[in-house]
């Protein structure tokens, strides 16, 4: 069985890489329109969803194998913050998060050409309270932007988190725990 990671994310295939699964790549493209109505759990599923069909298209006339895919969104007042595109942007998700517990959900989709399976893991993220200048250092960095809610867990942004509960690579991108589950009832191996 042949595993493919429907992803460009470079943590993506750092955790992957972690827990010595063999893969290889497929560059993917979908909307990623958050529509307003759906909930959270449901939209990083369906993302999750249609980078996994659309990375099986591209192989249609591969046999034997399985695409990975995930998405990750981070969600304050039930509203999906998306990614930070610019500073302004960014500081905004900061100060919003700011003293605040959020929640990053991340959703799995695993499919072959014969089935899918799709999950979802959540997890709460408490923020301290964080200072303007602060905001403005790390935007600074540069390291927020492309971020969901404007903020790396792996990077800088680590030290504006108080706890997490869940799972911390839950909200780097890919929960490994779930992902292994998946990987495992289709046959790849782990280790």
């Amino acid at each position: 069985m042949k595993l493919y990671l429907a992803s460009r994310s470079p943590r993506r295939r750092e955790l992957l890489d972690q827990i010595g699964v063999k893969y290889e790549c497929l560059d993917v493209e979908i909307n990623e329109d958050w529509n307003g109505k759906e909930t959270a759990r449901d939209y990083v599923a369906r993302l999750a969803q249609e980078k996994a069909q659309t990375g099986l298209l591209q192989l249609k006339d591969h046999q034997d194998c399985v695409v990975l895919a995930a998405d990750t969104s981070v969600v304050l007042d039930d509203i999906i913050l998306g990614k930070a595109t610019t500073k302004d942007q960014a500081m905004e998700m900061l100060s919003n998060l700011s003293g605040r517990c959020h929640h990053v959900y991340t959703g799995l989709a695993l499919a072959d050409q014969e089935q899918e399976k799709v999950c979802v893991n959540l997890n709460r993220v408490y923020f301290r309270h964080l200072t303007p200048e602060e905001c403005q250092q790390y935007c600074a960095t540069g390291e927020p932007l492309g971020k969901a809610g404007g903020y790396a867990v792996q990077g800088v942004g680590a030290i504006f988190i108080e706890r997490i509960e869940g799972s911390y690579s839950g909200v780097m991108g890919l929960p490994l725990f779930e992902t292994a589950e998946l990987l495992r009832a289709v046959g790849v191996k782990i280790i």
